[in-house]
């Protein structure tokens, strides 16, 4: 197969590669409320199999000042280095759909060239269309189902699952990036934002990555495995609800959020979770509360990890 960009080199090219396969990227950009991205990464990454079929250039796309790689160094040498990944993966589902995974960092360099680039990967693998997953931080509280907004050229998508359709200027990213520049080019792309808990946006929130999967799963037709995220996720809520029922300053805070989700809904209908000028705790606040709970979280997830060891 001819290498057709400078950008990206072919690899595994016996693979064979059928045509009109999903494109489903996460890619990690300025914000990963709830480490959304990383654990939907890690959990089909380490669950699924999959075969790399494209590799992306750090050299071109990279600032190694600003990424700096891991170097392992060996009493009196460096050994190894651990480089960022920007890849394109084979992947088979729990029941052997194959689906196309982008996944790594967010270039830093060369945006309009890295959408051309995959433009061109869209007509040589004939790719039939592309969803992307993103998480950002939201007012809203974690005892409510996780929130998203969708974007694209696909209205029925739109129709059926965004709940949120602000009309605002946002930082942009690169899957920004790429669904303006597919839609362009009359390709089909979705974007899903998950709609995380503010106050839980810097630790990592299993119930986000369950809602991206299932996500993608009912609009991609995929099946991925999720019972460890679940359990994860009933373990993370059972601590939070034993942290609220201690501390009544945090169960008022998180009251105050349910009482403005519930308004808003009711004011402006289901599914439009539009957000306050509000007078509601702050991600500072709420975090100073669960600070107790989230260190002892982390110290609970290391001693297991030093169990597994």
């Amino acid at each position: 197969m001819a290498q057709p960009n400078s950008l990206y080199t072919l690899v595994n090219s016996g693979i064979f590669i059928p045509e009109r396969l999903h494109l489903f990227a996460s890619i990690s950009g300025f914000t990963d409320a709830g480490s959304a991205m990383q654990q939907i990464s890690e959990h089909i990454l380490g669950n699924l199999e999959y075969e790399t079929i494209v590799v992306f250039n750090n050299d071109e796309l990279l600032d190694y000042r600003s990424r700096r790689p891991v170097m392992y160094f060996e009493q009196d040498h460096i050994e190894d280095y651990q480089p960022a990944s920007l890849s394109l993966y084979l992947v088979r589902d729990e029941v052997g759909t194959q689906f196309l995974f982008l996944n790594g960092y967010e270039p830093d360099f060369k945006w309009e060239a890295f959408a051309s680039a995959i433009e061109q990967l869209f007509s040589l693998l004939v790719i039939e269309d592309m969803t992307w997953l993103h998480a950002i931080p939201f007012p809203i509280p974690h005892t409510k189902p996780v929130g998203v907004t969708v974007s694209g050229n696909q209205k029925e998508v739109i129709a059926e699952y965004s709940e949120w359709k602000p009309r605002t200027q946002v930082p942009g990213n690169i899957m920004h990036l790429l669904e303006y520049r597919l839609t362009q080019a009359n390709i089909p792309s979705t974007g899903f934002v998950l709609l995380v808990p503010h106050y839980l946006s810097d630790s990592d929130f299993p119930q986000a990555a369950v809602a991206g999967l299932e996500l993608i799963s009912s609009h991609l037709n995929l099946v991925f495995p999720t019972d460890d995220l679940r359990d994860e996720g009933d373990a993370f809520l059972r601590r939070i609800t034993t942290q609220m029922a201690e501390n009544q300053d945090l169960a008022r805070m998180v009251q105050g959020l349910e009482t403005s989700f519930q308004n808003e809904r009711s004011a402006n209908g289901l599914g439009s979770v539009k957000p306050r000028e509000r007078a509601i705790p702050d991600a500072d606040e709420i975090a100073a509360e669960l600070e107790g709970y989230l260190a002892s979280h982390q110290k609970n997830k290391q001693e297991n990890e030093e169990d597994q060891d």
